[in-house]
């Protein structure tokens, strides 16, 4: 083990876990469905049975971090609950449920020369997950590895890595309970953060994907470093627009759950915009719900003008990803304005339009190109297991392989199957 031998075995051990993965996605590539979810099964329940012990172990961790005084929200991502525990759970069953993506003809066809082809989805092979300290992620990033064929090596934040340790060796007694490798999820058992250099190295062409999920500081270097393909989203700077015809009691909840359900979470609206028409009337009833909440608000000159109580906001709040309870508010000169708002500012993750006109919301909908865009519905949908994917590993904002929720279909590639009857080429 790593802490046996010392830092300076460190690339040794990296590279051991490397070939470790290799060859359990080559094992994984051609396993079957159900042998695939009654892993995923397995481990649900036996981290249901361990919950007590995993919460003492999260709750420790928690502790610790709320002593070296780190943010509230910070502190509300790594932590655990019974309820959360059991929506892990309830996770991994929906994805052991989930249709399974590889071998899935994606497209089929023929030539004059009588060659049939066909485009077949397969695993894309070993994938590190590089995150911070969410618990959660340990265990939705390693079922929607394996379910999709793929091998994944784990690399969690050092204020939760107690946490991750457990949770992973509960999914990985699932895999050998189902009779597959337990190489096929690992963990990088270390705080060191020369790992992640070694990861984004791509350990000798072992490394197929890196997707980061984390803060921006995170990204950032995970993008400016790698030397494999990334998957990833830098910013989540989501807002909501009230449009002209918005319903006002949809007005009011959309906003503030689109804020303050979790205000951590990338899905947070951190921008709030308000058609210039309808300011008077629905500025006052949003702010009130929304300081009642504990939410500091900060506007431009309009919305100040209406609402003295709220903050003069300056530039550098529009390009802000808060991740704590405040929100900046502008007023725009209706969907033309907001579009063109958000085409400025915007981190392209995700953006909701609030109105009962059809018409106006096909506009926003067409005109708004960010990962997931929304009619009257919070920004906090942004979430694989809302979609229906069980979970997701993270949120892409790029425009290639995938965009948004990153599930089943997302961890696949595809190669193309051509039959012949003895045709050689000319």
């Amino acid at each position: 083990m790593l802490e046996e031998t010392g830092p300076d075995r460190l690339p040794a051990y990296m590279a051991m876990l490397a070939a470790h993965a290799q060859a359990a996605a080559q094992a994984l590539a051609t396993q079957t469905s159900e042998k695939k979810s009654d892993a995923l099964r397995q481990a649900a329940k036996i981290i249901a049975e361990k919950k007590d012990e995993i919460l003492r172990i999260n709750e420790i961790e928690v502790e610790a971090a709320e002593a070296r005084g780190q943010q509230a929200s910070f502190v509300d991502r790594m932590q655990l609950t019974p309820a959360r525990i059991t929506d892990i759970c309830e996770s991994l069953k929906k994805i052991a449920d989930l249709p399974d993506p590889v071998g899935q003809v994606i497209r089929e066809w023929s030539v004059q020369n009588g060659l049939e082809f066909q485009r077949v989805s397969t695993p894309i092979g070993v994938i590190a997950v590089i995150y911070e300290s969410r618990p959660n992620v340990t265990v939705d990033a390693a079922a929607l590895a394996i379910k999709s064929g793929n091998a994944a090596i784990l690399r969690g934040g050092s204020e939760c890595i107690e946490t991750a340790k457990i949770l992973h060796a509960c999914f990985c007694e699932g895999l050998i309970a189902a009779g597959l490798p337990a190489y096929a999820a690992q963990i990088v058992a270390t705080a060191d953060r020369d790992a992640v250099g070694l990861l984004l190295g791509g350990l000798d062409n072992k490394i197929d994907l890196v997707i980061p999920r984390g803060g921006k500081s995170l990204v950032a270097r995970v993008q400016a470093e790698a030397r494999v393909p990334v998957l990833s989203h830098l910013d989540g700077i989501c807002h909501v627009y009230l449009d002209r015809d918005a319903d006002i009691e949809k007005a009011v909840s959309i906003t503030l759950n689109s804020k303050m359900r979790r205000t951590g979470v990338c899905g947070a609206a951190e921008t709030l915009l308000i058609d210039r028409e309808r300011l008077p009337e629905l500025l006052p009833p949003v702010a009130a719900a929304l300081r009642e909440a504990g939410c500091e608000l900060r506007g431009d000159h309009a919305v100040t003008e209406i609402d003295p109580e709220i903050a003069h906001a300056i530039e550098l709040d529009w390009h802000t990803e808060y991740l704590e309870p405040v929100l900046s508010i502008a007023a725009v000169e209706g969907v033309v304005g907001a579009i063109s708002h958000i085409r400025q500012f915007s981190s392209g993750h995700t953006e909701s339009i609030v109105t009962e006109n059809a018409g106006t919301a096909q506009k926003f909908l067409d005109g708004v190109d960010s990962a997931i865009v929304l009619h009257n519905a919070s920004t906090q949908f942004a979430d694989g297991g809302e979609f229906g994917m069980g979970a997701e590993i993270g949120i892409a904002t790029g425009r290639l392989h995938a965009r948004g929720p990153v599930g089943l279909e997302e961890l696949t590639t595809y190669k193309t199957v051509v039959r012949g009857d003895g045709q050689i080429r000319p």
